[in-house]
């Protein structure tokens, strides 16, 4: 290679360098039947964030996500977008794509029968996965979320935090919050579980109420057929 390809080699690769290193990723994640998701890419550099402009879409998180699931997982994830699914700011050179992660390879829940609330299983290890932002710019979130959820730190009962912050690399924040009204809150590894509101339908079903209701309108349709006969 001449010493001018040299050069310029040099020159993109520093200037890469620069664009990942300025750079900031903000992650929200806010969970209660589902996950509504935000990822947030502010301070890119400019040549970064105007490819993206021409060629990022608001389908390409997602997509990234799912693919990668069944991929090492072989399940599936079900994906929506927002009412607004991909903002761009000129002025901070932003990008932020929202979306909505559902299903039951990520969302379950049990009843605990005790105290009729739902025990949901939320799986975070989705966050794992590698996105090209552009074909100059990507991220591994693989190797930098690789530490569990369970190890994170929690400044209330129902957050989770983490920051990873490298040298020539963008500072990723991950934040992730249930719902406020979530109680016995735990995590292992990558899984979050935590106790819900009681759900209408099971109070129904657990309450002594609806069985005297029951054998009252039995009672009554055996009565009214006798008066009838």
């Amino acid at each position: 290679m001449n010493k001018p390809a040299v050069v310029i080699l040099v020159t993109i690769m520093v200037l890469l360098t620069a664009a990942l290193a300025n750079a900031e990723i903000k992650v929200d994640i806010k969970i209660d039947e589902s996950l509504f998701v935000t990822y947030e890419f502010s301070n890119l550099d400019s040549s970064v964030y105007e490819q993206a402009r021409l060629g990022f879409t608001a389908e390409k998180i997602p997509e990234a996500i799912a693919d990668s699931y069944f991929e090492t997982r072989n399940q599936t994830i079900r994906w929506g977008l927002s009412p607004s699914p991909l903002e761009f700011d000129d002025t901070t050179r932003m990008i932020r794509s929202s979306f909505y992660l559902s299903g039951p390879s990520i969302v379950s829940f049990v009843l605990n029968k005790t105290t009729m609330r739902p025990v949901y299983e939320i799986k975070t290890d989705w966050r794992k996965f590698k996105l090209n932002l552009t074909s100059s710019y990507s991220v591994d979130f693989v190797q930098r979320l690789a530490e569990p959820v369970s190890r994170w730190q929690k400044p209330t009962a129902t957050n989770f935090n983490y920051e990873n912050k490298e040298t020539d690399a963008p500072d990723i924040l991950f934040n992730i919050a249930l719902t406020e009204s979530a109680s016995a809150v735990k995590a292992q590894g990558d899984t979050i579980f935590y106790e819900g509101q009681p759900r209408l339908e099971d109070q129904l079903l657990g309450s002594p109420f609806l069985i005297l209701g029951s054998l009252a309108v039995v009672l009554i349709i055996i009565l009214l057929y006798r008066k009838a006969r």
